[in-house]
């Protein structure tokens, strides 16, 4: 268009373009403007034109000045009382590493998120809203705890010092050390915010289904470095899919990570804008604090803004840290902008705030996300690192590890907040609280008031249920008969029954990760539906079938996609609503056990700290049982990660009525008793029979050890116990038939339903023998089963030999360990079994091997025995680096 005519028409039917959005805006409104563009765009697609591509909004606030809503509370009061926390967060830390050189703690994260924190406690944060705080932030919560009177001077003055007698104050938000206080562990980078989004479709999971009147709000307020974490963003389109409208994720972009700025180069707003705009999400950027606002306003050639979209992180952060003449000379002038702050003196360039620290700002952030009630909403609020902290850590790259401030930088400190601390007391870094019926804490306590009551505040609201009914449970007492049937199988209809008690059937949670069908849950896909908001609104392919997959709105079933992550945060809300809720809700979820400890350990950690209570189910588990699948999907190893889960018991089931008795022990313990735990059942897909439960073995099934079968020969030389687990347990049946009838050696099988109970048995018995040596030394239940002289012990199951020979300083007699150390294969079970030598040959084999060695069974009859049983001394073992080094 090089015509000069041509252009000239051009902009004038740009300016009617222009005008005439300018007309609909007035007189119909912003969301008309809105309809009217989205059709102007979906009609230049139909023609031909695309859009070039843009990425973020203008770097300004979403809110405009002129649409901010009135304050509601007292902005010097307010002022007043963030001031008194931060400083009191900042003498926490001060006087604990004081005390105790090194205890560490955080001072610039609460300052950089101090009015965020503060917004929200006195305007936004009900009582009963699950708030999920950043971790660092923890000591600015203690501050304002102690200035409600809820936690005492003596417990502030033993933060991070849990042991102490007086009580101490935990590090980071912990449920499990503050049970009263906390009620969600935050301080894992990343896991917040994906812990917040599943928190929240929970809520509106219980709604869906009548368990609650409505979804309850949820809050998570989390830093930009941790948005790296690839769960912090795995859960954001099922958010905005599923309209999660009761959720907001404040986001303090202060720019800085730990080490030093989370994106110098570019800018982490823009970037997180795009990445939750993209996702659907209600997104509010709060850049600029009213300082700002005659600055923008007078920006009629939007040269400022254009300027401020050039700047990267690292020259914003370096503005603060360097001052403001600096300020003025490398962000006006160079841009050519001076004259617009020549009436501005330097320290009141340096005076103009980012976003995040004004409370108005923030307020309009809160109130526009609180109102959309159809969108999630992120909150990405413009901070500086250790705010008001001055030269020793304000903005600078170590202000995340400052925890020491000496004398003149406590009084620099108290300077910037306006604090009335004398010169004599300051370097103290004394705690400050107003008097009982000042102005500030007369105001602190009715906001709180207002909102419901204190918070964070953790109660355990739930009555205990009564004791799960044995009639849904006998049916598995007696086996399968002649029918053979996997434990998988077992649970799942054992689950079905469970589903039809009046009682225990509504809170019962069944959880999957696109697995269902793998793991034969399918059949309950029509008896209780899929969860999905807004229901099923298409016909299934499967439609006609017996199963077919029906989605529905109050559906039970949470089906949560190929995210074992998202899984797990389902399962840590629905496990936790006996507190939150006043629910006993029974989480079940199911996975490949190849993809829980070692997928998502650090949700599983999380779920232990935050008490939750609920089944874990391990499928497909043991390395040779799940035959087909090879080195990726074999697991062989998660019940020796279990081990170092404290609020985790572990169990390996081999038949039907173990299943249903640890179910139903399990149920008791954690709804009925009321105990913090998490019980992990690993399951398998190998068929065969199963017979009925022995008598008077239910207490060794739960605490990890019974008798299968006793040795049908009587014998005190030739003698071996055979203890296995899981699908095992039916090779161990067989390498008994065959010591007693090929090879004279009384044999009784053992079956192991928790290797791990039985070391945390052993061990707490030694614990108590060595601190209380004048007592009666406590027998392991271990020992107490096998006897004083039980033979050769032969330890194998389809894990690591690591789980047997944890118990061998407590074994009464000589152990031989067998498992599947190394990467799984993908062959037959029977093949499989042979290459890593715990099939019943070879269980039979490492009996007679043992007995041999202890000199109760001549060595030429094992040599021969051998090649009987096909065992090969030289056979390729399983890689394992280092093992057979010399």
């Amino acid at each position: 268009m090089s015509d000069p005519r041509d252009r000239e028409a051009e902009r004038e039917r740009t300016a009617a373009w222009m005008e005439g959005l300018d007309d609909v805006i007035a007189r119909d409104g912003v969301d008309a403007a809105r309809r009217l563009l989205a059709q102007l765009f979906g009609r230049a697609a139909t023609k031909g034109v695309t859009l070039p591509f843009q990425r973020t909004a203008p770097p300004v606030n979403t809110i405009a000045a002129r649409d901010q809503p009135a304050f509601p509370g007292d902005l010097d009061l307010e002022r007043r009382l963030e001031a008194l926390v931060c400083w009191n967060a900042a003498a926490t830390v001060v006087r604990a590493n004081r005390r105790l050189s090194g205890i560490g703690g955080h001072i610039g994260t609460y300052l950089s998120a101090a009015t965020l924190f503060e917004v929200g406690f006195n305007h936004a944060f009900h009582a009963d809203d699950a708030v999920f705080v950043q971790g660092h932030a923890s000591a600015g919560i203690y501050a304002r705890a102690f200035l409600e009177g809820r936690l005492s001077r003596a417990q502030m003055e033993n933060f991070r010092r849990e042991l102490a007698e007086s009580g101490g104050l935990s590090s980071y938000p912990h449920p499990w050390l503050m049970p009263d206080f906390w009620s969600h562990p935050t301080v894992s980078m990343g896991l917040a915010t994906l812990q917040a989004i599943y928190h929240a479709r929970f809520e509106h999971y219980l709604a869906a289904r009548g368990l609650v009147d409505a979804p309850r709000r949820v809050w998570a307020v989390v830093g930009d470095g941790e948005m790296d974490e690839p769960e912090s963003i795995a859960g954001l389109e099922r958010a905005a899919r599923e309209g999660l409208g009761n959720l907001t994720v404040v986001v303090d972009c202060n720019l800085q990570r730990l080490d030093g700025p989370v994106r110098g180069n570019t800018r982490i707003i823009d970037e997180l804008e795009a990445r939750f705009a993209a996702a659907g999400w209600q997104v509010l950027v709060v850049r600029w604090s009213g300082d700002w606002d005659v600055l923008l306003e007078q920006d009629v050639d939007g040269r400022l803004v254009e300027r401020m979209g050039e700047v990267v992180d690292g020259d914003w952060q370096r503005y603060v840290v360097e001052g403001g003449a600096f300020f003025r000379e490398h962000f006006f002038a160079h841009a050519g902008l001076g004259a617009r702050v020549e009436h501005l003196s330097d320290e009141q360039l340096e005076g103009l705030r980012r976003g995040g620290h004004d409370p108005e700002k923030v307020y309009a952030a809160y109130r526009a996300a609180m109102d959309d009630h159809e969108r999630p909403s992120v909150i990405l609020a413009h901070t500086v690192k250790g705010y008001r902290l001055g030269p020793v850590g304000e903005a600078l790259n170590v202000a995340h590890k400052v925890k020491t401030l000496d004398a003149d930088a406590l009084r620099a400190f108290r300077d910037r907040l306006g604090e009335p601390i004398g010169d004599d007391d300051v370097g103290d870094a004394p705690l400050v609280r107003p008097a009982e019926g000042s102005p500030e804490i007369e105001y602190l306590r009715a906001r709180r008031e207002k909102l419901g009551g204190p918070a964070p505040r953790r109660r355990v609201r739930a009555a205990p249920l009564e004791s799960p009914p044995a009639a849904a449970f006998e049916r598995w007492m007696d086996g399968t008969g002649e029918r053979e049937a996997t434990t998988t199988v077992a649970l799942v209809r054992l689950l079905s029954d469970l589903l039809n008690d009046e009682t225990l059937g509504p809170l019962l949670v069944p959880i999957v990760p696109d697995e269902a069908r793998t793991f034969g849950i399918e059949a309950l896909f029509p008896k209780i539906g899929i969860y999905c908001p807004g229901g099923q609104r298409y016909e299934p392919v499967d439609a006609d079938t017996l199963q077919p997959y029906a989605e529905r709105a109050d559906g039970q079933l949470l089906e949560e996609g190929i995210s074992e992550a998202g899984a797990m945060a389902s399962f840590i809300a629905a496990g936790t609503a006996y507190a939150h809720r006043g629910l006993n809700m029974i989480p079940l979820y199911f996975f490949y056990s190849m993809f829980g400890f070692q997928r998502v350990g650090d949700l599983i950690w999380a779920a232990g700290d935050a008490r939750a209570r609920g089944f874990l189910i391990g499928c497909t588990s043991g390395r040779t049982t799940l035959n087909g699948e090879g080195l990726q999907h074999q697991d062989g190893h998660s019940h020796l990660l279990a081990h170092s889960f404290p609020a985790v018991r572990a169990y390996d089931p081999a038949f039907a009525y173990e299943v249903a008795t640890l179910v139903r022990a399990g149920i008791e313990r954690m709804f009925v008793e009321g105990h913090d735990e998490t019980w992990y059942l690993t399951v398998a897909n190998a068929p065969y029979r199963h017979p009925p439960r022995p008598e008077g073995a239910e207490e060794g099934i739960v605490r990890g050890l019974y008798r299968v079968r006793a040795s049908q020969k009587n014998g005190e030389v030739r003698r071996a116990q055979l203890l296995a687990s899981g699908p095992i347990v039916v090779e161990a049946l067989e390498a008994q038939r065959m010591l007693e009838e090929d090879y004279g050696v009384t044999a009784d099988v053992w079956s192991v339903t928790s290797w791990q109970q039985l070391y945390r048995d052993a061990v707490a018995c030694e614990r108590h023998d060595r601190l209380h040596p004048d007592a009666d030394a406590r027998v392991p239940w271990l020992a107490r089963c096998l006897g004083e002289d039980p033979g050769v012990i032969v330890g194998v199951s389809d894990f690591v030999k690591a789980l047997p020979h944890a118990l061998a300083r407590w074994m009464p007699g000589p152990l031989v360990a067998l498992g599947t150390d190394g990467f799984g294969r993908s062959d037959s079970r029977s093949a499989l079994r042979r290459f890593f030598q715990n099939d019943a040959r070879h269980i039979a084999h490492a009996a007679l091997s043992g007995l041999a060695r202890a000199g109760r069974y001549p060595m030429a009859s094992v040599l021969r025995a051998a090649d009987e049983l096909g065992v090969d001394a030289e056979a390729r073992l399983p890689f394992v680096a280092g093992e057979g080094e010399r």
